[in-house]
């Protein structure tokens, strides 16, 4: 597994984009693209609101987010065995409910083979379909939107403070009398460096959150959140944070997203930890649910399997993490919900 880490990490160097369209710490936009099956292609737009009419039958959010680990081999099985599983989830849902994935470490295969799959292309909205959007070409995430929410603008914003090239992926939703819902995706900076950037990186997102102009905002991804002031970083930017205020507490099994999954020495040498999470505000919509989800997802080629076990693993899962998902009641026009401001 050492060698497979250090390979991916030299793959990544070498993918860095040096000319970029964009500057840094600034919001830059992106298309946002719809599967036309007259076509058989998928189309890019700046906006989805007048193609996609605002249903006032929608009366949930759930969103769900998942790290899918790039750097182990089999990525096209992996994330075959990540949809099925997405598949299955999604089936079991009202159809009152607007569904939205976050997907983190996605690489240009997997941006293929979401693009190719036809329930995201009957379903769902994607944001990307190559690697033009990211900093780095070899990784980054990407979010898909159910095609039951018109979508206002998509945007980036790739921090200055990264030496991963991290960034924000932010989309504006407009539900129930065309109010803004404001969903950023993102993948905080890895690791435990001095300086850390994990809080700059959260703070610069927070400040397109908490615009009075929206109803609602969240942001939700691969925190990385390892150190003491992780636990913090919520209240530190007046969100509050969907675990803990259910009951959620910290140092629980209940609560760990990353460690059971992992190749065996690194769960014994780091322990597990809450690594993915939801942070939320606004009165537009109230926090009824969070739940872990892909626990136990393997990939099904018995040799694959194999060569993956082979790496340290206990079993053939498809990522070292558990995905997130949160449920946000969505508020009726002319009512408010409760939004204490406490950051729990």
């Amino acid at each position: 597994m050492d060698e497979v880490i250090k390979q991916q990490i030299s793959i990544i160097h070498n993918n860095i984009k040096t000319d970029v369209p964009w500057e840094q710490d600034e919001s830059f936009p992106q298309p946002l693209h719809l599967y036309n099956p007259s076509a058989s292609q998928w189309f890019a737009h700046a906006s989805t609101a007048h193609q996609l009419p605002t249903s006032a039958e929608i009366t949930h959010l759930e969103l769900f987010s998942w790290n899918i680990d790039f750097m182990l081999p089999f990525g096209d099985s992996r994330m075959s065995a990540a949809l099925t599983h997405f598949e299955t989830l999604l089936s079991k849902l009202p159809g009152s409910t607007a569904p939205v994935i976050f997907l983190q470490e996605c690489t240009p295969s997997d941006l293929r083979l979401l693009a190719s799959t036809p329930w995201i292309q009957q379903h769902f909205a994607i944001t990307d379909l190559d690697s033009g959007m990211w900093a780095n070409a070899h990784y980054g995430t990407t979010t898909l939107i159910s095609r039951k929410c018109p979508v206002q603008q998509v945007f980036r914003m790739h921090f200055s403070a990264t030496n991963q090239e991290r960034d924000g992926l932010f989309t504006d939703l407009l539900l129930n009398d065309h109010r803004i819902f404001r969903l950023c995706n993102t993948h905080l900076e890895s690791l435990a460096l001095r300086p850390p950037l994990r809080p700059k990186q959260l703070e610069l997102i927070a400040a397109h959150l908490h615009s009075s102009a929206l109803a609602f905002a969240l942001v939700a991804g691969d925190f990385n959140a390892i150190e003491p002031f992780d636990r913090s970083l919520h209240t530190d930017t007046k969100l509050t944070d969907a675990y803990l205020s259910l009951g959620g507490a910290e140092d629980t099994e209940e609560g760990y997203t990353w460690g059971q999954q992992a190749a065996t020495h690194l769960r014994e040498q780091f322990g597990c930890s809450r690594m993915d999470k939801i942070f939320f505000r606004g009165e537009g919509a109230r926090c009824v649910a969070f739940e872990r989800f892909g626990k136990g997802v393997e990939v099904q080629d018995e040799g694959e399997g194999e060569r993956i076990v082979g790496l340290g693993f206990e079993s053939a899962w498809v990522t070292d993490h558990l995905g997130v998902m949160g449920r946000f009641e969505v508020a009726a026009i002319g009512t408010r919900q409760v939004d204490d401001g406490k950051g729990k």
